[in-house]
């Protein structure tokens, strides 16, 4: 990798940490291509990006980043999981780190919040984005369901409710 190749991979690798949401840092020594493709894998299903990289390039590209205050967790053979949900890659990582113990998660940063490795485990047991979009659309779902379920009710039970609310207001 010559001098230019190098400032365009610092170039680029700052803009995708400028937008990530959480970075969290790996070290993968004693793990086969194989197994870092299906991590690789495995985070790209998830919505993260997973990219073993040099760690003197990667401090210079945290360099101008919320992330800067995590350039001394690279040290060894470190590699990088990052997503716009903060919540993705650390489930992702944690898990993929039960399976395969030589996977061991150093820690992270959520913005300029920096995470040790109990910290990314904690953010780990979270609910993804998705989960929690899940939650709210059945909360607003929820009353009219109930509506549905009154309405369809037979016409007695329907008198009922409406005799209920009608002495509620009286009251």
């Amino acid at each position: 990798m010559d001098r230019a190749e190098k400032q365009a991979f610092i170039q680029s690798l700052n803009g995708e940490l400028s937008k990530a949401g959480v970075v969290i840092v790996t070290r993968y020594s004693g793990l086969d291509v194989a197994t870092i493709t299906k991590l690789r894998t495995q985070m790209r299903a998830a919505g993260a990006r997973f990219r073993v990289t040099k760690n003197r390039l990667t401090k210079r590209a945290l360099e101008g980043t919320p992330y800067s205050g995590i350039a001394d967790m690279f040290k060894g053979p470190t590699a990088i999981a990052f997503s716009d949900d903060v919540v993705a890659p650390a489930k992702v990582a944690v898990e993929f780190a039960k399976e395969f113990e030589s996977l061991i998660v150093v820690g992270g940063a959520m913005g300029e919040t920096r995470l040790d490795a109990a910290g990314v485990k904690a953010l780990a047991t979270l609910p993804s984005l998705d989960e929690l979009r899940a939650k709210i659309v059945g909360l607003v779902q929820a009353p009219a369901q109930k509506v549905a379920s009154v309405v369809q009710a037979p016409a007695g039970k329907l008198a009922r409710v409406i005799g209920a609310y009608a002495a509620k207001e009286q009251a």
